[in-house]
């Protein structure tokens, strides 16, 4: 290769979430030659999960090693990992050029799996406590709070959503909301307003999330007054919205109006030889197995996709 040439893959995913974990073992065990691309943390959101227990065949793995135990299987199997940013995407030929901030390199199919992140309150204590006792995730976390008094962050359809399905677990469930109003759909609300489990605190937002190994409570403030008050809970589950990474996606593939890429059902973008797996898709449901489920259609999509090629140039 000629020097600064780019390297080159079979296939290169962008993202080391469970959906490129997953994605990068179907690929390096179905012989092509694979590199994952994670910026951050392998594993993502799920890395700062302290207790996954809805793993199917996994009772209970802190999520962190969760994410490790892939990460090593997927390159016992020849996927290679690299640490960096993706920069952007295009089409050269009928291979794709990755910009990365360690280089560029050339795929003959690309996975996306880089995510989601949800939007944080951005106040002390929040970042200190994810994963004991501030969760963005009531479907993951929720079953940990049994009979806790527990505080919803929000007012749109997830907060509702989650909200109701914490009380499943929680003893009360407060919604702590900016405004003096829902903006979640009228049966959500509806449903909200019914449970008898579901209490809501008007026009406050959270200023600080207090605890010291765990959540103890949240300092709060009346929007309105001014006045500030705090309330004892074990656990904040925030859903104030999230925001999938795909800003190096956009103007390349079709997306929905939250920056959602749009995929067929085997993750193919309108783009040829482009997937798209896990939380960065349009109606992801959010969760470690569906993720992990979304990156081996994909990869299996892209072996097909590489195939197809072969076989249009022989």
């Amino acid at each position: 290769m000629p020097e600064g040439a780019p390297r080159e893959y079979d296939i290169v995913i962008i993202g080391g979430g469970p959906a490129g974990l997953a994605a990068g073992l179907y690929a390096a065990r179905g012989m092509h030659s694979t590199l994952l691309l994670e910026k951050g943390v392998i594993g993502g959101q799920i890395s700062l999960t302290e207790l996954v227990e809805n793993y199917p065949g996994v009772p209970t793995v802190n999520g962190f090693d969760l994410a490790q135990t892939m990460l090593k299987q997927s390159e016992t199997h020849g996927m290679e990992t690299e640490y960096t940013n993706a920069l952007g995407l295009e089409k050269t030929g009928r291979k794709w050029l990755i910009r990365t901030e360690s280089g560029d390199m050339l795929a003959k199919a690309v996975i996306v799996t880089s995510g989601a992140d949800y939007d944080r309150l951005g106040v002390p204590g929040e970042e200190r406590l994810t994963g004991k006792g501030v969760s963005h995730c009531a479907t993951c976390d929720a079953a940990f709070f049994k009979e806790q008094d527990v505080a919803v962050v929000g007012g749109g359809d997830a907060a509702m959503d989650e909200g109701l399905f914490t009380t499943r677990f929680a003893r009360t469930v407060t919604v702590i909301h900016r405004r003096d109003s829902l903006r979640a759909s009228r049966i959500l609300q509806e449903r909200a307003f019914a449970n008898p489990k579901m209490a809501f605190t008007w026009n406050t937002v959270v200023e600080e999330i207090l605890g010291g190994d765990q959540v103890t409570g949240l300092r709060l403030r009346d929007v309105v007054t001014g006045k500030e008050s705090t309330m004892e809970v074990s656990a904040a589950f925030i859903f104030i919205g999230q925001h999938p990474n795909t800003d190096y996606l956009r103007g390349l593939v079709k997306m929905d109006v939250g920056g959602h890429a749009l995929v067929d059902d085997w993750m193919a973008t309108d783009q040829p030889g482009l997937f798209a797996a896990g939380d960065v898709r349009q109606n992801s449901a959010r969760q470690v197995a569906s993720s992990v489920g979304d990156g081996v259609t994909a990869a299996i999509a892209a072996d097909h996709y590489i195939s197809e090629q072969i076989t249009d140039d022989s």
